[in-house]
């Protein structure tokens, strides 16, 4: 499902994970590495794939710069296995390497402009260790997902801790180009209290993601077109770079 800054605030944050379970991705992500090694988690959001990656042995720190979702991670984390850092992805500086740095959760589709998604891979290249590697995914433009965003077929219900019954659909308000700006709309069906966060993302094309990934120093790209490790081709789902320098 579409998710951007609608989860920044708390009382959204709250809501993250009982509408986004565990998929396929996740099981990509945890089979990249298969011996311990230094993780970054560029937006990593309530952390529950940093978190599995940390139980795995992985030293991980997660990076994100919505409180909420943090705030949410944090309490997840009771044992402390990972770093949680608030800082935003366009010009974080850690001072150290990693061996592997990811975005999941379409995250990538949250820097609307060229700019903006420059200066990440640019960041993300400065913190990866000479070997390492940095993957993320980006849903296809050339499928056209949003068009499916829509109430009559987003419309999902979930029982959350304290607040009981929820329900939430997606509803498209616009697109520019490459930009979809879209609401999340979540009704709490015992008080009837809503709660609705608007977003926008971009949809770049495989050709903008590979330039922007060579601009940044990337000059080694594998391309997969979904989480079965199938390659990229014009139809597939989902636009999977696993880049290094």
């Amino acid at each position: 499902m579409p998710v951007d800054d609608a989860f920044a605030r708390h009382d959204m944050a709250i809501l993250y994970d009982s509408f986004n379970g565990d998929g396929p991705d996740r099981e990509f992500y945890l089979r990249l590495v298969d011996k311990p090694c230094r993780i970054l988690d560029l937006g990593c959001g309530t952390g529950s794939l940093t978190l599995a990656l940390a139980r795995r042995g992985h030293a991980v720190t997660g990076l994100d710069p919505a409180s909420g979702m943090l705030a949410v991670a944090r309490a997840k984390d009771t044992d402390g296995m990972v770093e949680w850092i608030s800082g935003n992805a366009v010009d974080f500086r850690l001072g150290r390497e990693f061996d592997l740095i990811i975005m999941t959760g379409h995250v990538f589709q949250v820097f609307l402009d060229d700019a903006e998604a420059g200066a990440v891979l640019a960041a993300a290249r400065r913190h990866l260790a000479p070997d390492g590697r940095l993957v993320f995914e980006s849903r296809n433009p050339l499928v056209r997902e949003w068009e499916q965003w829509t109430e009559e077929l987003t419309r999902e219900r979930a029982v959350i801790p304290c607040l009981g019954p929820v329900e939430v659909y997606y509803q498209v308000q616009h697109v520019d180009a490459e930009h979809v700006t879209f609401d999340a709309v979540f009704t709490l069906t015992e008080t009837a209290e809503q709660r609705t966060g608007a977003s926008t993302l971009r949809f770049p094309s495989r050709d903008t993601i590979a330039r922007l990934l060579d601009e940044a120093g990337f000059h080694t790209v594998h391309w997969y077109g979904d989480w079965d490790r199938s390659p990229f081709a014009p139809q597939s789902p989902e636009i999977i770079a696993a880049a290094s320098r």
